[in-house]
């Protein structure tokens, strides 16, 4: 069967593959630890559960506008003022299938054949494939765990070339946690704007950040300069809402139009009566939040603890998110030379499923996902160290 040449080039998700390897594993009657998907391991809150159910109650089953219910764009815009001080109008916001979608909505949006993206490595698995997929040119510009993996204006500025469109920013960051000061983002917002490089920042991780480090959106570079700049977040990691896919998208109101235009020749609108849950969640109470985000932080100063004993891996203390992404590659030899190997001797013989720093870009390390429970975590962690002490 003949299948499009492009479709060459793309990998499928190594979290899901992983994570794939782990459920068949346990089907076989194996029991095996996965520490490979970005999930939370909470429920979904009362109150936005609720708001879905009474939508269904009334109902409110039938196809919406492509680009979001009013209610939500303008929850979306209230969730910006609220946090950020800056409250993007209805026209300047997109609800997608996850955030995801906005995601490849805007690549597909914004790049002609050839043009360059620049991608901070370690990266998120599915921004070169979606670069790729719009037709544009993924060029990873390295990082350093000294560095706590973050990119610097010299290293772009090294990387960038007359055919760079397009920068991607992602704090705090998947896999490595890490997160951005203002003041690193502004002087990377100031050096794009400069050279006229549209910056996507996603910000799915934002409400996931533990003191001291704060969050810090560039939805405020966008109101300065909306032709340079998209802001793309989402209800999965913040509100234990993976399932749902409620993503949404910041921009000027003529890329939303165009990103609208894809959509709607796509996916359509979102589900729904999950938009009404969605508007439950931006504008209710985020004491939920509050209280998965106290875990989290909990769950990570555990497992820092646990790495940091391990001899020869380094791991910057990641200041959000839920990952850490520690550098094994001083426990690498001839049978166990890179990080794909080691994470499939791992599942075999620890029986705890992790992620390849590979397929994030840099070989040298593994991802863990410390959304776990605090005993699950705990004896995870234990196995690996065996495993790598061996």
């Amino acid at each position: 069967m003949r299948i499009s040449l492009k479709l060459s080039r793309i990998k499928p998700s190594a979290t899901l593959a992983m994570n794939a390897k782990a459920q068949e594993l346990k089907a076989q009657g194996v029991s095996v630890i996965s520490l490979a998907v970005g999930e939370p391991d909470f429920p979904t809150p009362a109150h936005v559960k609720a708001a879905a159910v009474a939508a269904l109650d009334a109902d409110f089953t039938r196809y919406t506008p492509v680009p979001g219910i009013p209610e939500l764009r303008d929850a979306v815009g209230g969730y910006f003022g609220r946090f950020y001080g800056v409250t993007p109008p209805r026209e300047a916001v997109i609800v997608s299938n996850g955030g995801k979608q906005a995601l490849f909505n805007l690549f597909t949006s914004l790049l002609n054949p050839g043009e360059e993206v620049l991608i901070p490595a370690p990266y998120w698995v599915s921004y070169p494939d979606m670069t790729i997929l719009a037709g544009g040119v993924p060029v990873p510009v390295p990082t350093d765990p000294e560095d706590d993996f973050l990119v610097s204006v010299e290293a772009l500025d090294k990387a960038c070339s007359p055919n760079s469109r397009v920068l991607v920013l992602n704090s705090p960051s998947n896999p490595t946690g890490c997160c951005y000061t203002r003041e690193q983002l502004d002087a990377i917002m100031e050096w794009a704007v400069s050279r006229n490089i549209f910056v996507i920042s996603d910000e799915i991780y934002d409400q996931l950040v533990y003191a001291p480090s704060e969050p810090a959106s560039c939805v405020g570079w966008w109101q300065k300069h909306p032709e340079n700049v998209a802001v793309v977040n989402g209800l999965a990691k913040s509100f234990a809402m993976t399932g749902w896919r409620i993503g949404y998208c910041v921009a000027h109101p003529d890329l939303i139009k165009a990103q609208s235009k894809i959509q709607g020749q796509s996916t359509s609108n979102v589900c729904s009566f999950a938009q009404k849950g969605a508007v439950a969640a931006l504008t209710g109470s985020y004491d939920c939040v509050a209280e998965m985000r106290a875990a989290f932080k909990r769950r990570r100063d555990l497992a820092m603890e646990v790495v940091s004993t391990w001899e020869g891996v380094r791991c910057p203390n990641p200041g959000g998110a839920f990952y850490l992404f520690p550098d094994v590659s001083a426990r690498y030899n001839a049978a166990t030379p890179d990080s794909t190997t080691l994470c499939t001797r791992i599942l075999e013989e620890a029986k705890v499923a992790l992620v390849p720093g590979a397929a994030f870009g840099d070989d040298r390390c593994v991802r863990f996902s410390y959304a776990v429970d605090d005993n699950t975590l705990l004896a995870a962690l234990e196995a690996v160290g065996k495993v790598l002490k061996s």
